[in-house]
Formats: C-alpha cells, sequence, structure tokens
C-alpha cells in the first residue's frame, strides 16, 4: 500500500473513469437513474465549493444524519474533499445521543432529511453552541432556520466560478495522516466514543479488503447498510476506490424487490439480512410435507456440491445431475431472489451462524464472513473466494498482525486501527498494550491462519460451577428456528442457563394462519399450545448441540421483539446486554425461583 495515497486520490481519479461506466444507480420517481462518474465528482465539487461559501474549512466537523442516499455520498466526499471531518450519525440515535454527538465533536454543521431527521436536529441545536448551519437533502423544506439541497447547490456554482480550483487543489492537498472522520460507537455500555480514523485507515482499509475479496470496476453492489455503520461507509468508499457500481436500495422493506431490479454481483450486508431470508424460506416449506422432502433433498446436493467445491474436488457426473435437477426445483429460486448474479456476499458487524452460511452456499450463495470492529475501519480478517471456512471469520489482511492474549482475548496491530477516542486521552490509553490493539473479542488462530471468534470477553458467562459459557453461540443456536427473532442469555454466577425469547411475528403468524389457528390478538397465539410447542422444539434442538452445563434450561417468550426505539438495541442492532438484565431483572429472576 502506498502511504500517500488518500481518499482524496479516489475523488481526483473520478472524472477520468471510462464514461460509459454507471457509478452511482438510485431510484426516483419510481423509475432507477443513473450517475456517470463525470456527473458524481461534479456533483461532490459543486457541494464542496459550497460548504467553503458556507465557510466551513479544513478541520471542522460536519455532521451527517440520514438514511443511506446519494446524498449522503455526495456530502460525505465533499466534506473530504475540503479536508473537514464527517461525523455520521444515526437516524434513530435519541435526541439525547444526538445532543452529546454534537456537543462532544464541536459539529459546526450538520446534513439532515427534512422528513425526518430534522426535527431531532430542531429539538436540540439550542444546546448545541457550536452548531451555526442545518443543511437539508431536499429540494424544498418548509422550516426557515435550515438551507436546502438546491441552495447549497446554487451556492457551490457560484463559489466555484469564482474559484474553480479551491476544491480541487485541498482535495489534492489531503495527507496519510489527516482526519477523514470520527464514528461514534453505538454504546452497549453508556456514552457513545468517537473513534478517530484518519485517511491512513480508510485507505489500507478498502485498498486491501475488496482486492483481496476480488471485487473489480466491472461489479455491482447494492447498498442499504447505514453509513454511521463501518461496514456500510467502507462499501461506499470502497466503490469509490475500485470503481464499481453501487446502487442504493430504496429502503429495507424493498431489498427483495430491489435485488430483483439492481442483480447485484456483490453484497456488503449484516447476518440479520440473511437471517431473515433464511426464516422466510423455511416457513414456506415446514408445514408441507410433500414440499419440505424435495427441499431437503435439494439443500443436500448442494451441501455435498458445496463440499467438493471447498476441497477443489472435481464432480461426480451423477451428483452434476443431481444438482441440476436440485437447482431447477429449489436451489435456483434461491439464488434468483438475489438477482441471479451474486458472485459473493461480505457479511460482518456480527457473527453468522455457520448453519445458515453453509445453508445459502448450498444454495450457491458464498457468504464470506469477515471480523473487525469500528476501531479497526471494519474488517481486519475476512474470508475470501478462493480461501474460505464456514465457521472462520478468514485471515489477515495486508500488513495486519494478530495474537492471542493469555486470557484469549484478540489483540491487533495494523494501519488500519483507529488513531484515538476523540477528547478521551484515558479510554484510548486503556485500548492499547505496547501497541497492540485490545479488541475485547476471545478467539483463536487456526492452524491454517485463519481466525476464529468465541465471544465477547465482557460477554462471557460464568456458571456458579465455575465453567465459561459463550451467549453468543447459543443465541446463534436458537436463532435458526424460522420462529425465533432474538434471545437474550443469562447465567452469570448462576446453577443454569436460562433465556428471554422474543418471536419473529410475520412467520409465526403466517404459519399459524397455514394451521387454521384460530386466536384474537398476539398474546393469545403466544399462548397457544402449538406456538409454545414450536419454541420448545427449538430450545431442545439448540440444546442437542450443547454441552450440559452449557444447555438452557429454563426459558421465557416475550411478548415484543427489542428494538433501537425502546432502548434494548444500539442503533447497529447489537443487544444491549445490560440494559436488558436490568429491565427484565424479575422476569430473569423468576426463572431461577
Amino acid at each position: 500500500m502506498k502511504k500517500s495515497a488518500t481518499l482524496g486520490q479516489s475523488i481526483l481519479e473520478m472524472p477520468s473513469r471510462p464514461s460509459n461506466h454507471v457509478a452511482l444507480k438510485f431510484k426516483t420517481k419510481g423509475n432507477w437513474k443513473n450517475k456517470s462518474w463525470q456527473q458524481y465528482y461534479k456533483d461532490i465539487e459543486t457541494l464542496g465549493s459550497a460548504l467553503l461559501s458556507q465557510g466551513i474549512k479544513a478541520g471542522d466537523r460536519v455532521a451527517i444524519m440520514a438514511n443511506t442516499c446519494y446524498e449522503w455520498s455526495v456530502s460525505d466526499f465533499a466534506i473530504f474533499g475540503i479536508k473537514a471531518i464527517t461525523v455520521p450519525i444515526y437516524q434513530n440515535n435519541t435526541a439525547e445521543d444526538v445532543e452529546y454527538i454534537l456537543n462532544n465533536c464541536e459539529a459546526r454543521a450538520v446534513f439532515c432529511e427534512c422528513r425526518g431527521s430534522l426535527a431531532t436536529i430542531e429539538s436540540i441545536k439550542d444546546n448545541c453552541p457550536a452548531l451555526e448551519k442545518v443543511f437539508v437533502f431536499e429540494e424544498r423544506c418548509h422550516s426557515p432556520d435550515v438551507i436546502t439541497w438546491k441552495d447549497l447547490r446554487s451556492a457551490g456554482e457560484h463559489y466555484y466560478k469564482n474559484h474553480p480550483t479551491a476544491f480541487e487543489k485541498l482535495c489534492g492537498a489531503i495527507k496519510p495522516e489527516d482526519t477523514a472522520t470520527i464514528l461514534y460507537t453505538s454504546g452497549t455500555t453508556g456514552r457513545p466514543k468517537g473513534v478517530v480514523l484518519t485517511h491512513l485507515q480508510a485507505y489500507s482499509e478498502v485498498s486491501e479488503a475488496f482486492p483481496y475479496c476480488g471485487a473489480n470496476s466491472s461489479d455491482c453492489s447494492l447498498s442499504f447498510l447505514p453509513y454511521a455503520h463501518i461496514l456500510g461507509r467502507i462499501e461506499h468508499w470502497g466503490h469509490a476506490y475500485i470503481g464499481f457500481t453501487m446502487a442504493y436500495a430504496e429502503s429495507l422493506e424493498k431489498i427483495r424487490n430491489n435485488l430483483i431490479d439492481i442483480r447485484p454481483t456483490i453484497l456488503v450486508s449484516v447476518p440479520r439480512i440473511f437471517e431473515k431470508v433464511y426464516a422466510g424460506i423455511l416457513a414456506q416449506v415446514q408445514t408441507k410435507p410433500l414440499k419440505q422432502k424435495v427441499f431437503d433433498w435439494a439443500v443436500e446436493v448442494g451441501k455435498q456440491v458445496g463440499l467438493h467445491k471447498m476441497s477443489g474436488q472435481i464432480l461426480p457426473i451423477d451428483l452434476v445431475v443431481k444438482y441440476e435437477l436440485a437447482k431447477k426445483l429449489v436451489l435456483g429460486k434461491i439464488t434468483d431472489a438475489f438477482g441471479g448474479r451474486l458472485r459473493f456476499a461480505i457479511s460482518g458487524g456480527a457473527p453468522i451462524s455457520q448453519d445458515i452460511a453453509l445453508f445459502f452456499h448450498a444454495a450457491g450463495i458464498l457468504i464470506l464472513e469477515g471480523y473487525g470492529l469500528t476501531e479497526t475501519t471494519a474488517a481486519i480478517t475476512v474470508n475470501a473466494p478462493f480461501n474460505y471456512r464456514f465457521g472462520s471469520v478468514g485471515r489477515p489482511i495486508g500488513e495486519t498482525q494478530l495474537k492471542i492474549a493469555e486470557d484469549g482475548e484478540i489483540l491487533v496491530k495494523s494501519d488500519k486501527v483507529m488513531k484515538e477516542y476523540y477528547n478521551d486521552p484515558e479510554a484510548t490509553k486503556q485500548a492499547f498494550t505496547d501497541g497492540w490493539f485490545h479488541t475485547g473479542d476471545i478467539g483463536e488462530l487456526l492452524p491454517s491462519g485463519d481466525l476464529k471468534i468465541t465471544d465477547r470477553k465482557k460477554d462471557l458467562i460464568k456458571t456458579a460451577g465455575g465453567k465459561y459459557v459463550a451467549p453468543q453461540r447459543l443465541e446463534g443456536l436458537l436463532k435458526l428456528s424460522p420462529y425465533i427473532a432474538q434471545v437474550l442469555v443469562h447465567g452469570d454466577q448462576k446453577k443454569y442457563i436460562v433465556a428471554l425469547i422474543t418471536l419473529d411475528r410475520p412467520t409465526v403468524e403466517q404459519i399459524a394462519k397455514q394451521m387454521n389457528i384460530i386466536y384474537l390478538n398476539w398474546n393469545e397465539l403466544i399462548a397457544t399450545p402449538f406456538v409454545q410447542e414450536i419454541v420448545r422444539q427449538a430450545v431442545a434442538e439448540a440444546n442437542s448441540h450443547l454441552a450440559s452445563f452449557e444447555s438452557i434450561k429454563r426459558y421465557l417468550i416475550l411478548e415484543d421483539e427489542f428494538t433501537v426505539e425502546g432502548g434494548e438495541l444500539t442503533p447497529s442492532m447489537k443487544v444491549k446486554r445490560k440494559f436488558l438484565d436490568n429491565r427484565y431483572q424479575d422476569k430473569i429472576q423468576s426463572l431461577y425461583q
């Protein structure tokens, strides 16, 4: 990797890309619209000029609180281009957290959506003394104190006429040690911490991770992760570095239709998307014995083909014949649901079940699991199409060095590791030992050189009998059931393990309808013998893979799923264990009585 390279270079290279290559796709007024690399660069340059016209200068922090969209990408690169610093904020952050972030980083301006996050910004902006400007992505907005996208572009065009080289010169002057962004961690245990990433970290990641996986300029991705999440941000940066086409999903609810429209060749996702698809597929066949039989046969054939592929063996003729039939009857429908062109998907942000990864592999969809944190600029290890092992998170990328501490914690040295926690020298000091960053995760290095993750260090449960239990493994086994949405495992200093379980309501209601079960409301459906039995079976199936000391002895079904709005999940969809332990303290204690 060239140490002098920055994200600024990726921006300045855009105009020289082939004019017939599509940079971006997004839907507007019901139709997909294309942007060339030349148009993309011009929009970035115009917005960068607009920010200069508004008095934003190098080193200033500019926040973005909006859904993933074209304007988000343009704003991010425009902020970079004038050597300012982007501070992403999740759309579903609480007003309290938004206020804290804006004040902690002393943001001078914020981009938001008139019909979304603007209400949150307006409710707290009087408490944010550094905040001077509020920009909205919409062309029109009735709020008098904001600057619309249209007006901002007009200001940028005017500024560009008088200073035609200002943006280009600033963009070209970016140094690797310059701060690119401050991302605030989700805060499972307290206040969010600002992770400072420089252009060195950003460039190190995109210049090594994407080529390692085999991404190239002819690829196309469907982008739907929030750009406040480091994995979503890396997709956005990686597309600019590699030069592949990126399409923006309309919404999470419309991903299935967008996959058919865009037919991506690569996909960057989190496990929950695959879990939902997996649950939906199983729910469609589990109540129809003949369909289930054909489905199971096809998946088994797919798994045999997958084993041959992983070991490099040639497929026997009889297996080829079976596989073609399996694709026609079952497996082809699964690959078609992803558009039919998917070469591989990258999964990160949380562990994905090995069984789910194997299931999709059998169907012809390769999910490459990676491992990293916000503090490591996303992936420091990842599986690749030429080297993948389900159950591992791959080998270290580029110059990354790993070692396992005496207590099992994964330590890392890499250009991808953050510079510091913003305005928090004590937390920064605690995160490093002799230059090695403490990930907080427990794992092991396999003889092959691949990394295997066991659990979060702080999440490990120690039973009253002195045995250590990894809750993520138990929760993952239970979530293999299409009817279970979320699980909270408990048992620290207790004689046995218990679990709180939430149900996947659409799937449960769908099968209840197929089974002609009569009920008045959701709570009544949960209490039916049928639902109680499918949960009992799911727990029994999970326990069959566990040792006695880690098996789930008792459990409760909760009425509602965990949500961000309810405070049970972080904006990146991680379970807030301590919060839930306190909220459901009485229910948990009842399982030990």
